[in-house]
């Protein structure tokens, strides 16, 4: 009986072992198939479709471009000559005047007034300085018969250029009194503008001091610009030191980005380099037949330098700015993604002049860029430059 017990305890053991010995077995061989299917290679990504171009290669003309700030070319503060309360005004702010158009009244009654007291003034003197000449004349005839002594010839002439004196004196005054009635009246000095913050009926006004209204000259305007010295050196080196050799056909790009249809020359250069900002200031004039060309507009003035052979475009949309380094997405071997850092010149249009970092050979994506990093495979659709005018889609 003992050795069946026995028997049966091996057997058991044994069973035990050999389920171990298989459950381990299995363990095993799941990581094994596991360890296999990871090392299986992942998928290949797919291409990412972009817009791309190719670099054009031309003789393109050079145009610097300069920020600039739209100025009235004249502009006048209107000042009365005399003082008084505003009784009459025949412009409204913001309405166009010409020179010599009237455009306030200023109470005229006192000024009025001095008029005719100085006249009457005026007349008294007049009236007293033609006795006195007659009285002249008397003593003249006398003083020759011997009827009268010499000194009372004298005193009656010193009489007369006394009166004389006193009668031009209230003269002056009657002008005076005349030229300050008319300045009650007060006129537009030029054709322009007035502004809208101009007084109203009621408000008293001091001769010289207080500010009526200003007018601006609108037709022509002036565009002041500045560019740096290293600017100026090469406009001087490539077309000549004097602003008149370059500064005759500028163009004038406005804020929307439209170019204005009249070019602009040069008329004022300022007398040095700027102190703080190591610039030169100019200001062009430029025809405002249509009154488009508004003060304290922003524009950008286009001055073209010189003509570029061969040089290398590709569109401006195209460049991407990070830190301090300007980078381009270009279709590199095996169409995948590359990015170069590029050097760039002066913007012709809508495209770039390329100093360094790309050749005429070279695919630059335009549209996608921001979706392809270094290595990402393209599906590349090739535009022309005539397409770059529709949004860029990122």
């Amino acid at each position: 009986m003992l050795a069946e017990l026995r028997e049966v305890n091996n057997l058991v053991r044994i069973s035990s072992k050999v389920r171990w010995r298989n459950y381990m077995a299995l363990i095993i061989f799941s990581m094994v198939i596991i360890s296999g299917c990871s090392k299986q290679a992942a998928p290949a990504p797919q291409a990412v479709e972009v817009k791309a171009m190719q670099v054009v290669r031309k003789d393109t003309p050079i145009a610097y471009e300069f920020v600039g700030t739209i100025e009235a070319k004249n502009e006048v503060q209107v000042r009365a000559k005399v003082s008084g309360n505003i009784v009459d005004k025949m412009v409204t702010g913001g309405a166009e005047v010409t020179e010599g158009q009237p455009i306030f009244r200023i109470d005229s009654r006192q000024y009025n007034s001095a008029l005719l007291t100085n006249q009457a003034t005026a007349a008294q003197a007049e009236a007293l300085l033609a006795k006195t000449r007659k009285d002249v004349d008397r003593y003249n005839q006398l003083a020759s018969q011997g009827a009268v002594s010499q000194q009372t010839l004298d005193n009656s002439l010193a009489e007369e250029r006394q009166n004389a004196a006193a009668a031009n004196a209230n003269w002056a005054k009657v002008q005076q009194a005349q030229q300050d009635l008319e300045d009650t009246t007060i006129l537009s000095p030029l054709n322009g503008r007035i502004d809208i913050n101009d007084l109203s009926i009621g408000s008293f006004v001091s001769a010289g001091s207080t500010i009526m209204a200003t007018i601006s000259s609108v037709d022509p305007v002036m565009v002041k610009f500045s560019m740096s010295e290293n600017e100026y050196l090469q406009f001087a080196k490539n077309k000549g030191a004097s602003p008149a050799e370059w500064g005759g056909d500028l163009k004038l790009i406005l804020s929307d980005g439209s170019a204005y249809p009249l070019t602009g020359q040069i008329e004022q250069v300022d007398k040095g380099l700027a102190t703080g900002t190591g610039t030169l200031s100019f200001k062009a004039s430029f025809a405002n037949p249509d009154k488009l060309l508004v003060p304290g507009m922003f524009a950008r003035v286009a001055v073209q330098s010189e003509v570029r052979p061969g040089a290398l475009l590709i569109p401006q949309r195209a460049v991407q700015q990070m830190l301090d380094k300007t980078l381009v997405t270009v279709v590199g071997e095996g169409d995948k993604a590359e990015t170069r850092v590029v050097k760039m010149g002066t913007k012709v249009g809508n495209m770039w002049v390329v100093e360094e970092g790309v050749t005429e050979n070279d695919r630059i994506v335009v549209e996608g860029f921001l979706k392809t990093p270094p290595g990402t495979p393209v599906s590349v659709i090739m535009i022309g430059p005539d397409e770059l005018q529709t949004p860029a889609k990122q």
